[in-house]
């Protein structure tokens, strides 16, 4: 809600200013002539985004190596972040006369930087290289309107994401009676663990992550994550990555779970994966990391409703089962880290859930002893349905509301009939989808919901790239 009316005040039919600007920065007003140079560049940007924010980083990282510490090397190796900022600029270009357009992206943004720390004078920096990246690119075309122009949307944009992110910190500290927290804390390596039947070069790693300084650990939403920090000795720099918390949030608050896939990389394409493989070869029990609090905008959205019968009973009645929205979850591969973590948290609430979930072979299948155990408790409501590509005779359904199937991957809009109503819930308006996976499996399933007639303000989508859909 904070994003939405932040950027709803920038209306191209007057002079704007973000709400509620942080109080140590000066509101930044742009034009309505301004706001129209910026939109008639989107086309420019277009051609020349990517040449814009390649030259941006260069020279950003070149001048300010500290820098290196908080942008993923990889991700610029690969050109992956250029080709990201260059689409976020094109779209903030072409909807900055309709801005609420771009509140899911900004929230996910805002989330993330919160994860990795980042702070409002380094906005100041990012908007400094990014006009003169624009200048050195287009060169005598970039008129002093239109560097004017950009100064000014970039400004009043910087103070939307600052805002926000003050927000995100704020509540990082309060969280369970100030039990939250914000910077970088040290965490050891309690437990690694593989599950069983996986090996160290295709299974998931799962490390069990305690606070060093032994203080309780706050709540988080299923779904979230956080930033993983390490030092890696070869490149001399810090390193972060997001995992998912693949747990429902401990009571206890003693530790956290994350589960990282070993990245190969694409040979002659994408760099190994730096960390991913540092915690699967290096990291032992008794080593520590850094963690950022969590975040992240992946959550479950629906909130139980009580019904009529029970609106006047006391707050520890229970709620009706009917007012609960039903969830299906959709993921493939290690896009099942922030799903489990729903499925335990919701399966107890009275939920029904249907999950579907793509994987090579049963040696691969992240959790699959965890979900069969909540099925198994909870048989009437909830359902699993897992496409296999590699055909297993031993890869048997456990039980009637256990589908296994043999496949090139999940398609949702190859779905049986039966099976495709059964485990759809399209009947129910109310019905939440999450779906985590690679992007092209997300926009798959996603396009596939949209055309059965599921609103796209129920599909919620979490990418682990850089980037956004």
């Amino acid at each position: 809600m904070a994003i939405a009316q932040a950027l709803q005040t920038q209306d191209v039919a007057k002079p704007t200013t973000p709400a509620s600007p942080p109080a140590s920065r000066p509101a930044v007003s742009v034009t309505p002539e301004q706001i129209a140079i910026v939109k008639s560049t989107a086309s420019v940007l277009k051609d020349y985004g990517e040449a814009i924010t390649t030259v941006f980083y260069k020279n950003i990282i070149d001048e300010n190596p500290e820098l290196k510490n908080v942008f993923s090397l990889t991700s610029q190796a690969t050109g992956a972040q250029p080709r990201a900022l260059a689409a976020a600029v094109l779209g903030y270009a072409t909807f900055i006369d309709d801005l609420p357009r771009l509140q899911h992206a900004v929230e996910r943004i805002a989330h993330k930087h919160a994860s990795l720390q980042i702070q409002p004078a380094q906005y100041d920096v990012v908007g400094k290289y990014l006009i003169q990246a624009i200048g050195i690119v287009l060169g005598a075309a970039a008129t002093p309107e239109i560097v004017d122009a950009w100064t000014a949307a970039y400004g009043a944009l910087a103070n939307v994401f600052i805002g926000r992110e003050d927000i995100l910190y704020n509540e990082a500290r309060a969280r369970d009676d100030s039990k939250g927290w914000v910077g970088w804390r040290k965490f050891r390596v309690q437990r690694r663990q593989y599950a069983a039947g996986e090996d160290a070069t295709e299974g998931i790693l799962s490390l069990y992550l305690a606070p060093v300084d032994g203080k309780p650990l706050p709540s988080y939403e299923p779904g979230q994550y956080t930033s993983l920090q390490i030092f890696i000795p070869e490149l001399g720099v810090l390193q972060s990555r997001q995992y998912s918390l693949s747990q429902a949030p401990r009571p206890a608050g003693d530790y956290y779970r994350i589960s990282v896939k070993r990245d190969l990389g694409t040979t002659g394409q994408t760099p190994l994966g730096v960390i991913s493989n540092r915690l699967h070869d290096l990291i032992k029990e008794g080593d520590e990391v850094e963690l950022s609090q969590p975040q992240g905008e992946f959550v479950v959205e629906e909130t139980p409703v009580p019904t009529p019968s029970t609106a006047a009973a006391a707050p520890a009645a229970p709620v009706d089962q009917e007012s609960l929205a039903p969830l299906v979850l959709l993921s493939a591969g290690v896009g099942v880290t922030p799903v489990i973590s729903i499925l335990e948290t919701a399966a107890p609430q009275g939920r029904t859930i249907s999950w579907l979930h793509g994987s090579h072979s049963r040696k691969v299948l992240p959790f699959n002893k965890e979900v069969q155990a909540i099925r198994a408790t909870h048989p009437q409501r909830i359902q699993t349905y897992t496409v296999l590509t590699e055909a297993e005779t031993e890869a048997a359904a456990t039980s009637p509301n256990d589908t296994v199937v043999t496949g090139t991957h999940l398609k949702v809009a190859e779905l049986p009939a039966a099976d495709r109503d059964r485990l759809l819930h399209l009947s129910d308006k109310r019905t939440g989808y999450y779906i985590c996976g690679p992007s092209s499996f997300m926009a798959e399933s996603r396009d596939a919901l949209q055309s059965l007639g599921v609103a796209p303000e129920r599909i919620h989508l979490e990418l682990f790239a850089t980037g956004d859909m």
